[in-house]
């Protein structure tokens, strides 16, 4: 079992957060999109249904209790259910 190590760096007078797991660094990007434009940024992204399926394929990958049938429901109508995905999102997060 790997351990995961978080980290920051500043970037701008943002602290941008990296985690690294195993020889993978994965580095926020809600981090570094909040110095840009902030939640709309970060709203308008997710509505995209390119953005859903690349993090459906993403969860597929990396995710072993993914549950695709479940995110099949986003997938379908983003717009109607970006708040939760986003609160999901955000608890997985935590």
């Amino acid at each position: 079992m790997s351990k995961e190590k978080k980290s920051t760096i500043n970037v701008q007078g943002t602290a941008i957060t990296i985690l690294s797991k195993e020889a993978d660094d994965f580095i926020c990007l809600t981090d570094m999109a909040k110095k840009f434009g902030g939640d709309d940024l970060i709203h308008n992204w997710m509505r995209n249904r390119n953005t859903l399926e690349y993090i459906g394929i993403w969860e597929q990958i990396h995710n072993p209790d993914f549950k695709g049938v479940e995110f099949d429901t986003f997938k379908k109508s983003p717009r109607q259910n970006l708040h939760t995905l986003m609160k999901k999102l955000a608890a997985k997060k935590k």
